[in-house]
């Protein structure tokens, strides 16, 4: 690369960085360059996509307990964050998927998978989780994870017109990619994951779910698995470390649910 080039590049990206400073709703500082509307745009498109491709359940108990859950959490999330922008219209599906799984994207859309509702054994444990995914739409995850990839690739090719001519140039690329992948993504994923389950125990203790049942849940989570890979090399924290952050939150949480009105979504 020229000099010249890079220098210029250099020089904008102090520019692109402040422009694109953030915070989520637990101060914690993030990067976030993908315009919301894009985001939005994306998530509906997604979520569309799965629809067509995936079963929609047609069970009326299982539909109702989803719907009755994911209500009872979208109004706390916005008791509790009004200063925050959400969508002012949520979509709830709940798809026939054996795997024990839910999801919330940008625009207001969740999908629950009919395997969780065999993991997730009270209202008050998917109330746990469709709070985790909720805190990740809040807090504006996926804009920063996507952030993050597109930083990553950027610099990669930037060494690498850098270091055009060097027979090492593949071997350093590929070194770069695992670093990149240890070193940034995994570990910022983990934490995006923890910001999540403690936004989450707020949201369903505010909307009258019993916070104590988020342990239980990732304990029939664990049960329920196959094993996970070591942390270290894991986007999600290992269970134990989960349940450790979730129990030093759980006073706070206890209290706020003691306060409220119980949620009723058992019929």
């Amino acid at each position: 690369m020229r000099p010249r080039r890079l220098l210029r590049l250099l020089l904008l990206l102090p520019l692109v960085l402040l422009t694109g400073c953030d915070e989520t709703p637990t101060g914690r500082s993030q990067l976030t360059l993908v315009p919301e509307n894009l985001m939005t745009q994306m998530g509906e498109d997604t979520f569309d996509q799965l629809r067509r491709d995936q079963p929609v359940s047609r069970d009326a108990a299982a539909n109702r307990q989803v719907a009755c859950v994911a209500q009872e959490i979208i109004a706390a999330t916005e008791a509790i964050y009004p200063a925050d922008e959400l969508p002012e219209v949520w979509e709830v599906v709940v798809f026939e998927d054996d795997s024990p799984n839910a999801f919330a994207l940008p625009g207001g859309r969740i999908g629950v998978h009919t395997g969780l509702l065999q993991v997730a054994e009270t209202p008050d444990q998917l109330a746990a989780v469709i709070g985790h995914e909720v805190g990740h739409v809040l807090a504006d995850h996926g804009n920063e994870r996507l952030t993050q990839q597109l930083g990553i690739k950027a610099g990669m090719l930037v060494v690498g017109l850098l270091g055009e001519g060097d027979m090492g140039q593949q071997q350093l690329m590929q070194a770069l990619g695992l670093g990149a992948q240890l070193g940034i993504t995994l570990p910022f994923s983990r934490a995006h994951e923890e910001e999540a389950d403690l936004m989450g125990l707020a949201i369903m203790a505010q909307a009258g779910f019993n916070p104590q049942e988020s342990v239980a849940l990732w304990r029939n989570m664990a049960a329920a698995g196959s094993g996970q890979p070591p942390e270290f090399l894991s986007t999600h924290p290992a269970h134990g470390s989960r349940i450790t952050a979730l129990q030093q939150a759980m006073e706070e949480a206890m209290a706020t649910y003691r306060a409220t009105t119980p949620a009723d979504c058992n019929g």
